[in-house]
């Protein structure tokens, strides 16, 4: 079976039809997806390299949860629907209010086994909470 290419004559002439603002949403599309990449890389290497717990703690929230803002920005931007900003702003509202609970709960448990060295704490704020145990409810 043969198919046979229809070229257009050379008077039909070629109308581009993307315009400067769609060349440069692009741009700053991949430009805001290599940043959250990153930022997202620089957090499990953080992860991976840090040796105390709040070192981990931070490595594993402020730059992670950055890098998917910037890679749903990023989305929000290449794709230019509001259904997906839709979609998108419920992923990061999650994402923002559950990454400092998280960390809020693995850092106090840390606190609670010991793994936190408490002589680089500037302020303890658990030291009373150490004598008393937690269900005595005082």
């Amino acid at each position: 079976m043969k198919t046979t290419a229809r070229l257009l004559p050379a008077d039909v002439p070629v109308v581009d039809l993307t315009s400067p603002w769609d060349a440069a949403l692009d741009v700053a599309t991949v430009i805001l997806i290599l940043l959250g990449a990153l930022l997202c890389l620089i957090a499990a290497i953080g992860l991976l390299r840090f040796r105390d717990v709040p070192s981990r703690l931070h490595a594993a929230t402020k730059p992670q949860v950055l890098g998917l803002i910037l890679i749903c920005l990023a989305m929000a931007l290449s794709l230019r629907s509001w259904p997906v900003v839709a979609f998108l702003v419920p992923v990061v509202l999650v994402q923002l209010a559950t990454a400092p609970l998280s960390a809020h709960m693995v850092g106090r448990q840390a606190y609670r086994n010991g793994t936190i060295e408490e002589a680089r704490l500037v302020v303890d704020e658990l030291a009373e909470s150490k004598s008393t145990p937690p269900a005595a409810g005082g």
